[in-house]
């Protein structure tokens, strides 16, 4: 008996020994199940969005959280994961993507005859008002009241019955920058009738009509391009609207000879390089014959530095802080100035003459010594790890940190030994130097405002459209860092409309416009080479500016 109660017992401790391990097996397996499965669910769900957004009308951006309460177009629930369309503003939930997509059409960029109103229901800005009543619209918390796509024109559920007998859509404020959708289709029909003559155009070309181009770049400064496209689709005709990552300058600015001579008005959302990229390629128009649609320039500054944006008004750096409408305001408001373009020409000496002439178009500045040390530090280490400099404040504390160790290092030294400087072909004698800058703007190094230093000595004025350089020297890395603050003032070498550098040994950083490289001795020799059409806006002038542009 005893031995029976013994293998009784074992048996059941075996049992109880399978079940704890059948149970610590589910328990270890089941939540891997579940995890795979949502995994495989999640990855299926993102191919069919894919495919959607791939085949859609609707320019569809997903979304895992929108910014602001959000409700679907489909079904009116509320939202947090969806996908919002960034040309006509719809917004919708993951789950009702494809029935709005077949439901819902994007406003067409090309149509004929008079363009309508383009309803969309729901989600319409904060704090607007219906054009009816002049009632607030959207304080509701649902899916109600509708805005116009193309005019901006909000209309409360109950007002719209009125606003249906006015099916014409004017494009509202911005109706002077707008490409209207007839105005294409005429082209379209031109050009397939083999015609070149614009009498069939002119009813369409309103008076006062400026018609803007948006060339942004994703990849410049604080990654803020993508958001502008959208909402600058959702303000503007999509067709107008341009990644710089995606089509080059030269192919997106093909559109101003479709439009009006001398009307057309170019936004540069970038930096200075980005600016610089656009205005070749309308030196690349002028080559082909193409002057009398040569467009004027604005900047939405994305940049680091911003020294040309700084110069021409338009601000030292955009975070987001000015809504995009009061930016197309100030584009039509914006003044028509030039800017002088210089060539550099690097010829190489000794062994290295066997090479062809490097050649670059300055619109800023050309320096060699510290400054340019600095950025060459500055690019070697962004080419390294690209993904740390996506914020402008990362991007100067970099600058900040290689300044701080050229002051204690003084890689440039005796700078004044190596080089010989000629202004209109005439000898200067260079004092102890560590750095010589070449200035065609007012502004340098992110904000200063470099030939000025202190003001409190009489100088000549400096323009960038009077032909003329001003060249400065410089100490070292400490004395670039008290002109920043106005604590001192530069070694003014003079101003000149050639400027003549000879580097005769050694290796020295040099830059121009902010792109540095290591060079060995060579002749710079910088020469103006044309003039650039720029938009200056007057309102983000500081006192400097106000001064220098009254005298």
């Amino acid at each position: 008996a005893g031995v029976e109660r013994g293998g009784a017992g074992m048996e059941g401790a075996a049992v109880t020994d399978g079940r704890l391990a059948l149970w610590t097996l589910l328990a270890v397996l089941l939540p891997v199940l579940i995890t795979a499965w949502c995994s495989f669910q999640r990855s299926r769900r993102q191919l069919l969005i894919r495919d959607i957004f791939r085949k859609s009308k609707h320019d569809w951006r997903y979304t895992d959280l929108f910014g602001q309460p959000s409700y679907c177009c489909v079904c009116a629930q509320h939202i947090l994961r969806g996908a919002f369309c960034g040309c006509c503003g719809l917004r919708v939930g993951e789950r009702c993507l494809k029935k709005a997509d077949q439901r819902f059409q994007c406003k067409e960029i090309v149509s004929r005859g008079s363009v309508a109103h383009h309803w969309v229901r729901g989600n319409v800005p904060l704090c607007s008002c219906c054009v009816v009543c002049k009632q607030q619209c959207g304080s509701q918390p649902k899916l109600c009241d509708y805005r116009c796509a193309w005019c901006q024109y909000t209309v409360h559920d109950e007002c719209m019955v009125d606003c249906l007998k006015t099916e014409e859509c004017t494009f509202g404020e911005f109706k002077d920058l707008i490409i209207p959708p007839y105005y294409l289709a005429t082209i379209n029909q031109m050009r397939k009738d083999k015609r070149t003559s614009y009498e069939k155009v002119v009813p369409y070309c309103r008076e006062h009509w400026m018609p803007v181009i948006i060339l942004a770049n994703t990849r410049s400064g604080n990654n803020m391009g993508e958001t502008l496209l959208g909402e600058f689709k959702m303000l503007l005709n999509p067709v107008q609207v341009f990644d710089l990552s995606k089509i080059a300058p030269a192919k997106a600015l093909q559109l101003c000879a479709l439009l009006p001579c001398n009307a057309v008005r170019v936004l540069v959302c970038g930096g200075d390089g980005t600016v610089g990229w656009v205005l070749d390629a309308i030196d690349e128009m002028k080559i082909k014959g193409q002057e009398q649609y040569i467009p004027q320039v604005a900047i939405l500054p994305l940049g680091t530095g911003n020294d040309l944006s700084n110069t021409l008004g338009w601000g030292a750096g955009y975070a987001g802080e000015v809504p995009v409408e009061q930016i197309l305001r100030n584009v039509m408001e914006a003044d028509g100035i030039k800017l002088d373009r210089w060539k550099v020409q690097v010829t190489n000496k000794g062994y290295y003459n066997l090479r062809k002439p490097k050649v670059f178009t300055m619109n800023n500045y050309f320096s060699i010594g510290p400054d340019a040390l600095m950025a060459l530090n500055f690019h070697a280490h962004r080419e390294k790890t690209p993904s740390l400099f996506s914020s402008r404040i990362i991007n100067k504390a970099v600058y900040f940190f290689y300044g701080t160790k050229d002051c204690l290092v003084q890689e440039c030294k005796d700078l004044n030994k190596k080089v010989e400087l000629e202004l209109d072909g005439e000898r200067i004698e260079l004092p102890n130097l560590e750095g010589i800058i070449v200035l065609n703007i007012g502004y340098w190094g992110g904000g200063c405002r470099l030939w000025e230093g202190m003001g409190d000595e009489p100088y000549p004025l400096a323009r960038h459209d009077d032909g003329l350089l001003e060249v400065v020297g410089v100490h070292g890395s400490f004395h670039c860092a008290q002109i920043q603050v106005k604590l001192a003032n530069p070694v003014r070498l003079g101003q000149a409309h050639t400027v003549r550098l000879i580097l005769k040994s050694s290796k020295m950083p040099m830059q121009v416009d902010g792109e540095p490289w290591a060079q060995g001795p060579c002749t710079v020799t910088i020469t103006h080479k044309t003039r650039a059409l720029m938009l200056y806006h007057s309102g983000e002038q500081t006192d400097d500016d106000a001064s220098s542009l009254s005298e």
